[in-house]
């Protein structure tokens, strides 16, 4: 687990290698990131999450949590649960696939948790996209917010193309050669930059 550096030190970083930003580090403030140790479940919630809006995806997720004790999802006793107590629960056949899957290669040690401090993002994203339903965004997404890895540029996140836009007066969203060419000067706090651009499109820093 990285530790993730104070407000200053961001500041003081963006202040030299790129003053937009700084600017909007200024108005937004301090970021919330923090780790998720809790592999499994952020996992299993990234799925429930997929193609549906956020309120359908609590309801169902909190369905799901309710079968286990404490409410607490396990790949054991998910691989045990019936796809019909899966399906009462709001997921569809396609995702119950999914959920099998994820649950099978954390019973199984396919996902090696214990290895993550000492393996790069590309061996860490290599291991979730084995698993159905879970593609490079969604590794992206874990690194960011359950891991923290300070380095992550997800060039295909469409939130991050439309914030940098915002922030540097673009005519059009950047491709992914245009966000890589931003992101050299954010190195190595990609993924801070990353959600500070988040925060700049949703009208946090106006």
């Amino acid at each position: 687990m990285q530790v993730l550096p104070g407000q200053k030190q961001v500041l003081a970083h963006f202040k030299r290698q790129d003053p937009k930003m700084a600017a909007i580090i200024r108005k937004v403030g301090p970021h919330r990131l923090s780790p998720d140790k809790e592999y499994f479940i952020v996992l299993a919630r990234a799925i429930v999450s997929q193609q549906i809006s956020t309120k359908a995806a609590e309801t169902i997720y909190n369905r799901f949590c309710s079968l286990f004790a404490r409410g607490r999802p396990r790949p054991r006793l998910t691989l045990d649960l019936s796809d019909e107590d899966l399906r009462q629960a709001g997921l569809s056949r396609q995702k119950i696939s999914y959920m099998k899957d994820l649950a099978r290669h954390f019973d199984e040690g396919l996902i090696k948790t214990r290895r993550f401090s000492k393996s790069d993002n590309e061996e860490i994203i290599g291991q979730l996209v084995q698993v159905k339903g879970i593609g490079r965004w969604t590794a992206e997404m874990f690194l960011i917010f359950s891991l923290n890895r300070l380095d992550v540029l997800p060039v295909d996140d469409l939130g991050l193309k439309a914030g940098v836009q915002k922030i540097y007066k673009l005519k059009s969203q950047p491709d992914a050669k245009k966000l890589r060419a931003i992101g050299a000067n954010w190195r190595p706090y990609e993924s801070i930059a990353t959600w500070y651009c988040w925060q700049a499109l949703a009208g946090r820093a106006d």
